[in-house]
């Protein structure tokens, strides 16, 4: 198999790509903004609580898991909607399926923040 060059152009092109997507989830997504003062929260406690390096990356695996969980949710949606524009209900079951990846990501990350806070307070 004939090995394909490496275009740093192209590259660089997808993460222009990436980060629009990220600019549009919090711009658009009321949900990813209340994930996005969270985030700000989170990190302005753990400043002040001086929490530890292992503290600070289980809380940044938490916030990266839901933002992604987030940017998969609303992708599902939109895709979605697009296929459908119409109710249908495997639609809503999909899109139900794809709010509850946010939800146990955003419970989860719930209880790894008490586990590191708590004992601080």
């Amino acid at each position: 198999m004939k090995e394909k060059k490496i275009n740093v152009k192209s590259r660089l092109k997808s993460f222009k790509y990436a980060i629009n997507g990220l600019i549009t989830l919090f711009k658009e997504e009321t949900n990813a903004k209340i994930h996005l003062a969270s985030t700000v929260l989170v990190i302005i406690v753990g400043i002040y609580l001086k929490v530890s390096s292992r503290d600070w990356i289980a809380l940044t695996l938490c916030i990266a898991f839901v933002v992604s969980m987030e940017l998969i949710n609303t992708a599902v949606e939109q895709l979605a909607d697009i296929v459908s524009p119409t109710w249908h209900p495997l639609v809503k079951k999909a899109k139900d399926v794809a709010a509850a990846a946010v939800l146990v990501a955003a419970l989860a990350s719930v209880i790894v923040g008490l586990l590191v806070f708590l004992p601080r307070i």
